[in-house]
């Protein structure tokens, strides 16, 4: 009589772990965060830093550390509170123009039409021209008060030129930087109009809405992050805006109304101070 051996069953032991150095996908960000730190963090810190002390270039090793004192100064200052204002209201009117016009013609070009192409990046253009450039064109091709071109057709029409920068400095700024960068937010919402789905405007005409209520229940829905884009890249660009102020008002004396940037510079260069300025920035 022979017997059956009962086959043994043998488990599987998990494999060990592997010993060593383990990058998370959050560790791999790192080396890129770090450089931002570097970059942008540290300058504002050495800012911060500076504004509490007296510091003068011409004399590196006299820094006496004042504490508040610049900053007391800044908010007991009526003038200091006005060029918060001008820039304030430079960066509110430019960013609020930017939107209005580059939405409009970020809906123009999301249509089909013939030259569509060529008319998208003839309006980026002045997107890529330098702050300075733009600054001389504009004070001497179209705001200058006898050959410019706003002149000639105020003159035109039977009124008399208008020294634009001299008169409306504020306005003519806001109207130079606006003309500067209204292709970047219509670039931005373009792209946010040209993520939305086709079928979500289908229903809402089937279901019989009118352009308005379709541009105020679907687009402009749609629309939000791509204006908080727009809102937040030229806010900061905006209040540091120098180079259309320095080459249209030579050099920013010329223009009355100062904005912080234009005034912290007036300080600085003159005076060879650091501390009064860093407060500003």
């Amino acid at each position: 009589m022979t017997t059956v051996a009962n086959p043994t069953t043998t488990t599987a032991s998990p494999p060990a772990p592997k010993r060593g150095l383990k990058l998370t996908p959050a560790a791999l960000i790192w080396p890129a965060m770090l450089y931002l730190i570097l970059t942008t963090q540290v300058p504002f810190f050495m800012t911060v830093y500076y504004s509490f002390f007296r510091y003068n270039l011409v004399i590196p090793d006299d820094r006496p550390f004042i504490g508040f004192g610049n900053y007391t100064t800044l908010l007991t200052n009526p003038q200091n509170l006005q060029v918060v204002w001008n820039t304030l209201v430079l960066a509110g009117g430019t960013l609020i123009l930017t939107l209005l016009i580059g939405g409009a013609m970020a809906l123009l070009l999301n249509r089909n039409f013939p030259g569509r192409s060529l008319l998208r990046t003839l309006m980026i253009s002045s997107f890529l021209v330098m702050p300075i450039v733009t600054a001389v064109v504009w004070k001497n091709m179209l705001l200058n008060p006898v050959f410019g071109f706003f002149s000639w057709v105020v003159a035109s029409l039977g009124g008399q030129p208008v020294d634009w920068l001299a008169q409306y400095p504020m306005a003519s700024v806001i109207a130079m930087i606006t003309w500067e960068w209204t292709p970047f937010a219509m670039l931005i919402l373009l792209t946010g109009l040209q993520s939305l789905p086709d079928d979500q405007l289908e229903a809402a005409r089937l279901d019989g809405a009118s352009p308005l209520q379709e541009f105020r229940h679907i687009v402009m829905p749609h629309w939000t992050q791509a204006i908080q884009v727009v809102v937040l890249m030229e806010t900061i660009a905006l209040l540091q805006v120098y180079g259309e102020i320095y080459g249209s008002t030579s050099g920013g004396r010329a223009w009355p109304p100062p904005t912080c940037r234009t005034s912290s510079t007036r300080r600085r260069l003159p005076s060879t101070t650091s501390g009064w300025p860093a407060r500003r920035a």
